[in-house]
């Protein structure tokens, strides 16, 4: 299947070298804001078309996936565009700065019938079911709550300090730790609690978010753009504990007794990066018809995104774009 890829950053040059790696997919064409950028992108990379404009892009035919890596900010207006051309995208986190844009997405993918998805890595990653079949083994018996964290020192990044940019940890960050507590515990929240401490520009700089579910389990969970932390997830039982060494791309699960001796050590399967897994769900998907991921429907996209737009409320964070 030939990719056209949007957008020419580190995250696009991380994913291109995945894609070279795979059988599923050709690197085919990218697109950048300069002409000059996307025929240095492409030499580096080994796509055979450079555009520069993302309108060239969706109008060639041979593009069969469009994988979006501009500045979430951007995302919901270069999905749309390329949805509109009738192709079908992969968009990076956060799909988009709010759930109302999210929903319009959807109906798009729906009006035009072609695949939308988020490329929230971690949901597609084997590392997902492993942990649950241990949650599920009863090893550590009835688990009650789960910690997790996951902080990079970025604050002094034009993208994530610019309220214009839709900046901030959250959408940057804790779109990671919402994701993991989620694939846990499940969607049936009950009430969302945060403490959150802002930049000068206005935008999240760290925050501290609890999470409620109607059974009684619970979820702390910190991000920080000035910082750089553990990244693990923890998940606590009556018997012991659970550890996931870090929450944005998991290697290992450890699992712990209530003396703190190791009981058993699981390794996530060998990849190319982690990446590859949702592109080869969405080959499979769009081969197959389907409009929407299977690991990460657009409801799932658009429930996190809802979880965001009620912490940003809490803390008075409102975009430019959105006033």
């Amino acid at each position: 299947m030939k990719i056209g890829v949007l957008g020419a950053g580190n995250i696009a040059g991380v994913v291109s070298r995945t894609l070279s790696a795979m059988e599923e997919v050709q690197c085919y064409a990218v697109a950048a804001r300069s002409l000059q950028k996307a025929q240095a992108f492409a030499a580096e990379h080994g796509f055979q078309k450079a555009f520069g404009s993302y309108e060239e892009l969706v109008s060639d035919p041979e593009v069969e996936l469009v994988y979006v890596a501009t500045p979430h900010v951007f995302h919901y207006d270069h999905m749309r565009l390329a949805m509109e051309h009738g192709k079908a995208v992969i968009c990076e986190k956060s799909f988009c700065i709010n759930a109302k844009l999210a929903e319009e997405i959807r109906a798009i993918s729906r009006e035009k019938g072609v695949y939308a998805a988020e490329a929230i890595w971690t949901r597609y990653m084997p590392s997902r079911q492993m942990l649950l079949d241990v949650i599920d083994s009863g090893i550590v018996g009835k688990i009650t709550n789960l910690t997790a964290n996951l902080s990079y020192y970025n604050a002094f990044k034009p993208r994530i300090k610019d309220p214009a940019l839709a900046g901030g940890a959250l959408l940057d960050l804790g779109v990671y730790g919402l994701n993991f507590a989620l694939m846990a515990f499940g969607n049936e929240l009950d009430r969302i609690e945060s403490s959150v401490q802002l930049m000068p520009t206005g935008v999240d700089g760290m925050e501290s978010i609890s999470l409620f579910w109607k059974d009684g389990r619970m979820a702390v969970l910190n991000h920080s753009t000035y910082c750089r932390s553990d990244r693990q997830g923890i998940l606590h039982g009556e018997k012991g504990y659970i550890v996931v060494s870090n929450i944005n791309n998991p290697q290992r699960i450890e699992v712990y007794d209530t003396q703190d001796q190791l009981l058993e050590r699981h390794e996530v399967p060998q990849q190319i990066s982690g990446y590859e897994y949702e592109f080869r769900e969405a080959v499979r998907c769009i081969r197959e018809g389907k409009t929407e991921s299977e690991s990460m429907p657009l409801e799932e996209s658009i429930f996190v995104l809802r979880i965001m737009d009620e912490l940003r409320r809490q803390w008075g964070v409102v975009f430019p774009q959105e006033r």
